[in-house]
């Protein structure tokens, strides 16, 4: 440098450590009103335990750099920044749960972080709301991780106690993160507590094992294969330009023929392989959009093209099937698009690019296209949001592509820098690699994409836009389906068909269904509630007989029935009854309800003192039906798929019995 600097990693906190005279950032003003806030929600006075101040420290601490995260663009993910913002947050709610938090409390916390900065961070305050919301749906997703997750765990623990062991297994820990989305890194925090540890070796072996088996996966419905397939040993000075941007009929030279994975002179009448040429008007798959299909000919040779694509070198190729005559290389051929398949690829792929920006204005501007499938039946595009978005939302998303497609924009291609194309505002899918200079697609002002795909030359083509689905595909990524032109018009008439079948069925009008159908509901629900009743009767029925009919089993009343067609619910709430009733008991009964088996046993305090366990007991009876299950000591049930085997899974209560009293 030219002039000498110390870092001394004084930041702003520790600047304010030493203008206000304290001992620590967390007493500094600003970060103590969070602190107090902490200690407010978790009514526990900071300063008289040193293991609750850590877990106030590490809140207040997290819930400041989770603000500024989202406020920045981050959002809760498995990978990069995203989980980064995840652990943070979910080390926070577990903080919160050991303190005795037990509800979602961070996303409260904000509005303190937010009033603090938003002096000099005006964008905090202006995010509020969707910072509060994302950290609010985040925590709803880690109280459903810790529920399930936990109740494992706590298994697994028991289980290391009572052989005197210390050393979680990384299959068992594996087993909480693969199966249940139990982060590793809480799962070694709570054994931390109770001085025990994961097999972290093991672990990453586990995780190995889960990726070479996703890679070997991959490569098997990778039908190019292997980098030595004869598809890629295709000499690299062979040149294969791509001209259908501007036409979708061109001439050019054979100069690759590919039968067998061979390399070969000459194709004939029912052969099927590759076509490499010279020029081609056929995009080959890219970027989320499908190859185009269509005709290679002369005068007496026609190939129909099937798919094409694009090998590591990036070379297109034309797979083909020869449906007459024959061809060789060095012959000159015509290569003719299909031109109804392109135009509607075409349509749907403009589509999509409106779509994105729809999205971004009506959901935010942290929203950012995350994989994307175009062919010409249809559309498919992920994006990254923390909920499902509303019926309204998407009717808006929809409504908004709908008007920028009757403005009949024009639809403009550039080719310019990568640097040049940022400063334009294009967007830029975050995981591409880009060369030096980049094609960028605008759609009148409306949107503006880095893209090398083909497009509609004005918005009007693309006719009418419709949603057909939307779901998660994984944490924190949705997908939209969509259709466009005369798919979505087929679409739109068979959902008008689908109506007025509806309204003949139910005999009414269109505008009437609705109704009808909430009185249909209405009905059902009375009918649901009549059923429900007399088989709470029908099991009532059984009361006195099971009642009068026990066996004593080491001084312990046992209570053992089977029913028909009594569901779950009122199975145990016969099975309590009878226990109230049956002073030192064990009740265990069966019942078969539309060919499937359902069990429930209940028992008293005083037969638990002497080894009685429903869950032990459950976990027999259930298998003899071929069932399973399990539950506390007091109750427990389960299901069986036998239902012949009810009556022996029952009869098999004694014996149980007379292994576990002392």
């Amino acid at each position: 440098l030219k002039n000498p600097n110390i870092d001394t990693g004084m930041g702003l906190e520790r600047i304010a450590t030493i203008m206000q005279g304290t001992n620590s950032i967390f007493e500094v003003d600003t970060i103590r009103a969070i602190l107090d806030e902490v200690s407010k929600v978790a009514k526990i006075e900071y300063g008289k335990d040193e293991k609750s101040d850590i877990s106030m420290r590490v809140i207040t601490d997290h819930v400041r750099s989770v603000s500024f995260m989202i406020s920045d663009g981050i959002l809760p993910s498995n990978e990069g920044r995203g989980y980064v913002l995840r652990r943070l947050l979910r080390r926070a709610a577990k903080h919160g749960k050991s303190l005795g938090i037990n509800n979602a409390f961070l996303y409260k916390l904000t509005d303190m972080v937010i009033d603090n900065s938003c002096g000099n961070y005006a964008e905090l305050a202006e995010k509020r709301d969707y910072i509060k919301k994302v950290i609010k749906l985040e925590e709803e997703r880690f109280d459903e991780t810790i529920d399930s997750g936990m109740q494992i765990l706590n298994e697994f623990i028991e289980n290391l106690k009572i052989n005197n062991e210390t050393i979680l297994s990384g299959e068992k820990a594996f087993k909480l993160y693969d199966t249940y989305g139990f982060p590793i890194e809480l799962t070694e925090e709570i054994l931390e507590e109770k001085d025990m540890k994961v097999d972290l070796e093991g672990f990453n072996k586990e995780m190995q094992n889960q990726r070479e088996r996703a890679r070997a996966a991959r490569e098997e419905t990778n039908y190019m294969g292997a980098e030595d397939t004869i598809l890629n040993k295709i000499p690299l000075e062979i040149e294969t330009k791509f001209n259908g941007y501007d036409t979708l009929h061109t001439t050019s030279k054979v100069k690759i023929l590919i039968k067998n994975e061979e390399f070969v002179s000459t194709m004939v009448e029912g052969d099927k392989g590759v076509i490499v040429t010279e020029n081609t008007p056929f995009y080959a798959e890219m970027g989320g959009q499908i190859g185009d299909h269509g005709i290679i000919s002369t005068d007496s040779f026609k190939a129909e093209v099937v798919d094409c694509k694009k090998n590591v070198a990036g070379k297109i190729l034309h797979f083909v099937k020869v449906l007459s005559g024959t061809i060789g290389v060095d012959h000159q051929v015509t290569l003719n698009v299909n031109e109804a398949r392109r135009n509607n690829i075409r349509r749907n792929h403009t589509a999509t690019h409106l779509l994105n920006e729809a999205l971004r204005k009506v959901l935010g501007e942290h929203v950012h296209q995350s994989g994307s499938y175009v062919d010409d039946e249809r559309l498919r595009f992920d994006f990254n949001h923390f909920e499902a978005p509303s019926h309204e939302e998407l009717k808006k998303v929809e409504a908004l592509v709908n008007d920028e497609i009757v403005k009949v924009l024009n639809v403009q291609t550039q080719s310019m820098s990568l640097e040049e194309a940022k400063e334009t505002g294009a967007i830029a899918l975050f995981d591409n690699k880009y060369k030096d200079e980049v094609r960028v697609v605008s759609v009148g002002d409306f949107s503006k994409e880095l893209c090398g795909g083909t497009h509609v030359s004005n918005s009007g083509e693309i006719g009418l836009f419709k949603i057909i689905s939307e779901a998660g595909v994984a944490a924190g990524i949705r997908r939209i389906e969509a259709v466009t032109g005369p798919k979505a018009i087929a679409y739109v008439e068979a959902k008008n068909d689908l109506i007025k079948e509806i309204g003949n069925k139910l005999r009414c009008s269109e505008k009437e269904i609705i109704h009808k159908l909430d009185l249909q509901a209405l009905e059902l629900k009375e009918k649901d509630k009549e059923i429900a009743e007399l088989k709470s009767k029908l099991a009532g029925s059984a009361e006195d007989e099971i009642l009068n009919g026990f066996q004593e089993v080491k001084g312990i009343k046992l209570f053992t029935g089977v029913l028909k067609d009594v569901d779950g619910n009122a199975l145990r709430d016969l099975a309590d009854k009878i226990r109230n009733k049956g002073g030192e008991c064990v009740v265990v009964l069966g019942s078969v309800v539309e060919g499937k088996v359902q069990f429930v046993s209940m028992t008293t305090k005083e037969a638990i003192a002497k080894g009685v366990h429903c869950g032990k007991i459950i976990k027999e009876v259930a298998a003899i039906a071929g069932g399973g299950g399990g539950g506390r000591p007091d109750m427990a049930q389960a299901g069986g798929k036998l239902p012949e085997k009810v009556e022996d899974a029952i009869g098999s209560c004694v014996s149980i019995l007379e292994k576990l009293v002392k």
